[in-house]
């Protein structure tokens, strides 16, 4: 690796932002033909560094060179592609009712007679470029069709194709099965050996980058704190290096779930937004002091069924009974008040209420108690802003001021918020979709450690995660979900992540599944 020539240069990059040093004076070189993982809590800069070279931001000092010629004040995105640099974003930047074809020539579609677009043509090129790089897909399907491992493909044949030869990849596997994953490692390490590109990382899961890098480089509070060789270190080494502490993730499960069923689903079926059927039929209870993990790739109907347990979305069949009290016909608060927390699994829109303060959104749902509402009519600022303080700190909510509206966090600290406030909570049932989404690993550490309490304390816990080592380290009981469907449940130890893959797409297990 070290006869490797340099491909992208950083040379003393800063980025200043009103209150906000994100890079601090980063010096870095990335090599031809290398795997680089890029790790680091949020907002240690890492996304910042890589918006830089791609484009969508200019650096405040310092300058980054692209196979030797430096970046000008000119640079943004299609420049940075014009030099061989091409990004695939976390959310894709696709158009769901255009084809495949269509999606990735977009913006660059070839002509006939120099006026007709030429569909054939880029049929074949696609055709041809998947064949080249092992992402085999079919130009005449819709993407807004496709599975998201699809997607992904049709993402990173956009880039190849506008001759990209440093791919930046922003949490590439975050709503990817197992099976998907590994295709899409088998994927890099060709284009990587084969092609010769160089792929640049960026993921919080340290275990696929140990899996898949070359090297790591480690960046805490806007800094580089340094580039290891994989080979050299390990997850544990690396996570410590990111947080500046040790960080232990061991088994956290303790206990046994009790006999009581707290939360209890029958026969659920609910549409989505376009009226199409998005819960079919499930069935599921979850016990005091009990995780129940669901396992399924995004999109398969677990958004709908936590919005009809919580209130928010009209079923058409089936019920759903806390402590033996149906409340399918109840309106949210109604829910909530009857001891249910949630954490929704889009924090912008369901969340948090973004022009809001964080001390405002740190007290929904305790705005009407005396100590906040003298008279229940006057808000009692000061006593807001302490209790909203105290959280803040319990759970390293790191903001420019409460008094700020809550679009002002970062992600990461946006989900902390979230996290505290319906922890906050004496609930005995806990609705949780995606907790760590989007938030670094110290914090991961926390909130795991938050929820296990919850569970240790009798807390009755459905939790909804993209994350298969999440799902696995927590719950007692793992079910997958399939267009809708339950196809399989679990106890905690019975299947690893790979054999899980196999429900999470579509496989049946016996007549559990079918009821």
């Amino acid at each position: 690796m070290q006869d490797l020539p340099p491909i992208v240069q950083f040379s003393h990059v800063s980025m200043q932002y009103p209150g906000v040093l994100a890079n601090d004076d980063v010096s870095l070189t990335i090599r031809k033909g290398e795997v680089f993982a890029l790790v680091g809590e949020n907002g240690a800069g890492k996304s910042t560094l890589m918006n830089l070279l791609y484009g969508l931001q200019k650096p405040t000092l310092g300058t980054i060179h692209i196979k030797g010629t430096a970046t000008t004040a000119r640079h943004d995105p299609q420049r940075a592609m014009a030099m061989g640099v091409g990004m695939v974003h976390q959310h894709f930047k696709l158009v769901p009712s255009f084809t495949v074809a269509q999606n990735i020539a977009l913006g660059m579609e070839p002509k006939r007679r120099g006026f007709f677009y030429d569909q054939r043509r880029v049929n074949r090129e696609v055709l041809a470029l998947g064949e080249r790089f092992g992402l085999a897909v079919n130009p005449r399907d819709v993407v807004g069709e496709l599975s998201v491992g699809l997607q992904q493909r049709v993402e990173i044949l956009k880039a190849l194709r506008r001759g990209a030869d440093v791919l930046i990849l922003d949490e590439p596997t975050a709503v990817l099965t197992p099976s998907e994953t590994d295709e899409l490692f088998t994927v890099i390490r060709r284009i990587v050996a084969e092609q010769g590109m160089t792929v640049i990382l960026i993921t919080h899961k340290l275990g696929e980058v140990m899996q898949l890098s070359d090297r790591v480089g480690v960046m805490r509070r806007g800094k580089l704190i340094g580039v290891v060789d994989t080979s050299a270190t390990d997850e544990r080494k690396l996570a410590a290096m990111m947080v500046g502490r040790d960080v232990i993730f061991d088994e956290l499960r303790t206990g046994e779930p009790g006999e009581q069923a707290v939360l209890t689903v029958q026969n659920l079926s609910a549409a989505d937004d376009r009226g199409l059927p998005a819960v079919r039929g499930i069935s599921l209870t979850v016990h005091a002091g009990e995780i129940v993990g669901v396992c399924g790739v995004e999109g398969n109907g677990q958004t709908e069924l936590t919005e009809c347990i919580m209130g928010m979305r009209l079923q058409t069949a089936g019920t759903v009974t806390i402590n033996g009290g149906e409340v399918s016909r109840l309106d949210p608060r109604a829910i909530r008040a009857m001891g249910v927390s949630w954490i929704p699994d889009d924090r912008l829109r369901t969340g948090l209420s973004a022009k809001a303060t964080v001390t405002e959104n740190l007290l929904v749902g305790k705005q009407r108690r005396a100590e906040f509402s003298g008279f229940h009519i006057h808000y009692q600022k000061k006593a807001a802003r302490s209790y909203a303080q105290k959280l803040a700190d319990a759970f390293d909510i790191r903001a420019g001021g409460l008094d700020l509206p809550a679009e002002s966090l970062s992600g990461g600290n946006m989900q902390k918020a979230i996290v505290a406030r319906e922890f906050s909570f004496d609930s005995p049932v806990l609705v949780i979709s995606q907790p760590t989404r989007g938030v670094d690993i110290g914090a991961i550490e926390f909130i795991h450690e938050k929820i296990m309490e919850k569970r240790n304390a009798g807390c009755a816990i459905l939790l909804v995660s993209a994350d298969l080592d999440e799902l696995f380290r927590l719950s007692d009981t793992l079910v997958t979900i399939y267009e809708g469907r339950i196809t399989a449940r679990f106890a905690a130890g019975e299947i690893d992540k790979q054999g899980i893959s196999y429900y999470m797409t579509g496989g049946r297990q016996g007549e559990e599944a079918q009821a």
